[in-house]
């Protein structure tokens, strides 16, 4: 529900190019982003343009922006659809790239909170149709992605978790060692690809949970190569109520800093604590993030590996013009 509209100017000429487009703030368990609609595909989106929309004090605020653009005509998805040989032309004229930046300016592979307050805003500009139950593909920087309208907001399909080193994953339960402000010293993590890095730290109480500072980046040694978002858990306990797994995260992303939710994190750190608490027979797990909460799933395939799907709310909070 849109609660106001505003117009923001902004003195940098990194924003002369966007000019009078309209744009949305929306969110989704706190993790906010700056929304474009672009269905020519002729806006130019910069770096310097990101990090001017995206700052908190002179700009519109937000942790990332996120472009709709239809994909036919984003260059970054021309050897996805290619290989999508069994997408018709009347499907790939349908779909649409959610092109992620981070606050940073820098571009994301994925964001799962992301895909939730997208698949919100192509309704609400009423580009696409969703009703309950019903699916829609979209496509990312990491592939191609599913959502499904469910009655607490939009279930995402988020493809299959890996670990970034097998072999250390599964000799240790770990592959590296994260140092942060407010611990006093280094404690292992595992490391998890959602299509995007995450590597995650088990702490045995929410007070060490709760003193950690993380508007600077943890320090991971060694760090993945593409960089790392970082995760802090703390299991519940018991850990299962009701036959699902409970967890509190709080989460530094990369190219971001502290966020107060991050989708693919709470997967990631979802199953991080399967691994090392073994409750592989637990499916379901509910995270708890300073922004909310979001429910993790994840499904057998019958190559032996899991799909994941991430379910929870998304909201526009306000629409403007960029003068």
């Amino acid at each position: 529900m849109l609660r106001k509209a505003a117009t923001v100017a902004h003195h940098l000429s990194a924003l002369d190019a966007l000019s009078g487009a309209r744009f949305t703030k929306a969110h989704a368990t706190g993790n906010d982003f700056v929304m474009l609609s672009d269905p020519d595909g002729s806006l130019e989106i910069t770096p310097g343009a990101v990090r001017a929309l995206c700052d908190r004090h002179q700009g519109v605020g937000g942790d990332g922006l996120i472009r709709a653009v239809p994909a036919r005509l984003a260059a970054e998805t021309r050897q996805l659809l290619e290989e999508e040989d069994q997408l018709s032309d009347a499907e790939v004229e349908m779909l649409w790239f959610m092109d992620y930046w981070n606050a940073d300016g820098s571009v994301a592979e994925m964001c799962g909170n992301g895909v939730r307050a997208f698949a919100n805003f192509l309704i609400s500009e009423g580009l696409v149709e969703l009703a309950e139950g019903e699916e829609l593909p979209l496509v990312t920087r990491a592939g191609m992605r599913t959502v499904r309208r469910v009655p607490e907001g939009y279930a995402i399909g988020m493809g299959i978790w890996s670990f970034i080193d097998p072999e250390l994953a599964q000799a240790n339960a770990s592959d590296s060692l994260v140092i942060a402000q407010g611990l006093t010293d280094p404690r292992p993590a595992l490391s998890i690809s959602l299509g995007n890095p995450h590597t995650v730290v088990a702490l045995p109480e929410e007070e060490v949970l709760e003193a950690l500072e993380l508007h600077a980046a943890p320090q991971v040694d060694p760090v993945p190569p593409q960089g790392t978002n970082v995760e802090f858990v703390v299991p519940s306990d018991p850990l299962v109520v009701d036959g699902e797994g409970q967890v509190r995260m709080r989460v530094h992303e990369r190219g971001v800093g502290e966020t107060l939710s991050c989708g693919t994190g709470a997967c990631a750190a979802a199953a991080a604590v399967r691994v090392w608490a073994a409750e592989d027979g637990v499916d379901t797990w509910t995270v708890q993030v300073p922004g909310g909460e979001v429910r993790v799933r994840f499904l057998a395939r019958q190559d032996g590996a899991e799909d994941v799907e991430l379910s929870g709310p998304a909201e526009n909070v306000f629409a403007g013009t960029l003068a």
